[in-house]
């Protein structure tokens, strides 16, 4: 019960910085958004894993794994700051759900995992459950809505990497190189497109920065008390107060065939991730 209620809690927490991004992104690059992100969770993180978790600090056994892993994440989070920059959150988050299944298309190629019939059928629903989403040929299928679909994509990726370095390295050291990854790559780059924020927008960068800091947190302790696979379908809460945050402050809300595309997205995702429990079973 502590794994689920520890879990749950960073879903509720990680869309807070989703609010804060869409926000910023009317007045800030999306770009300088992504780079602030990464750059304050590691500020914030690197202090208390010195002082509380050095022993599980030991270098990465995976350099180049850590590093694909960090690119994976760090281009998942332009693609979805550039998408809630256009579109609602709800709408972004609900394409980027197909993470589940781009893991599951790339698993037989990268982990030699055998797919059966089931699984595939699970992939063809999902991606029908995307068409029913971005609607092409009845709506303007716009670039965010891409990017949105590239943000599970990335993320798909980012799941496949995390699994093979799951025997490897500590969650706790793969979180902190992931986040350096993220602030060094961006660091480079965001002077390309900087706009100096005011006091207020500093504040609000910091905040997003911690509200990612802690969702983390959450889900590295949610992992230490029950297994990935039991606590997958949780992910899925995140929707709620995506929606709630997103109609709130935003006025956005999903259509009804924005509603049924989510349906359809995560029942074929939990099918996929309950099929992977059994199998591991």
């Amino acid at each position: 019960m502590k794994a689920i209620l520890l879990n749950i809690s960073a879903w509720i927490m990680l869309p807070f910085m989703d609010a804060i991004a869409k926000y910023l992104s009317a007045s800030l690059p999306f770009f300088q958004i992504t780079w602030a992100r990464y750059f304050f969770t590691v500020f914030l993180v690197l202090p208390l894993m010195f002082l509380f978790f050095k022993d599980q600090l030991k270098w990465t056994e995976n350099p180049k794994l850590q590093i694909y892993r960090g690119l994976t994440l760090f281009f998942a989070n332009i693609c979805f700051f550039y998408s809630i920059s256009i579109i609602s959150m709800a709408k972004a988050l609900t394409l980027a759900f197909v993470a589940p299944l781009i893991t599951t298309i790339l698993s037989p190629i990268f982990l030699r995992e055998k797919v059966g019939i089931r699984r595939w059928s699970a992939v063809t629903v999902g991606f029908i459950g995307i068409l029913v989403v971005i609607r092409p040929g009845f709506i303007d299928f716009n670039l965010a809505s891409i990017a949105a679909v590239g943000t599970g994509c990335f993320y798909g990726v980012y799941l496949i990497i995390t699994r093979k370095l799951h025997s490897t390295d500590s969650p706790l050291l793969t979180l902190l190189l992931t986040g350096i990854v993220g602030a060094i790559i961006g660091t480079f780059i965001v002077p390309t497109v900087w706009v100096s924020p005011t006091l207020i927008q500093w504040s609000w960068l910091i905040i997003m920065g911690l509200f990612a800091c802690l969702g983390h947190i959450l889900l590295i302790y949610s992992l230490k008390y029950a297994d990935a696979s039991k606590l997958a379908p949780f992910g899925y809460i995140e929707i709620i107060p995506n929606i709630i945050l997103g109609y709130y402050f935003f006025d956005d809300f999903l259509d009804i065939w924005s509603f049924l595309g989510l349906l359809i997205i995560i029942s074929s995702g939990l099918y996929v991730i309950r099929r992977e429990y059994v199998i591991n079973k």
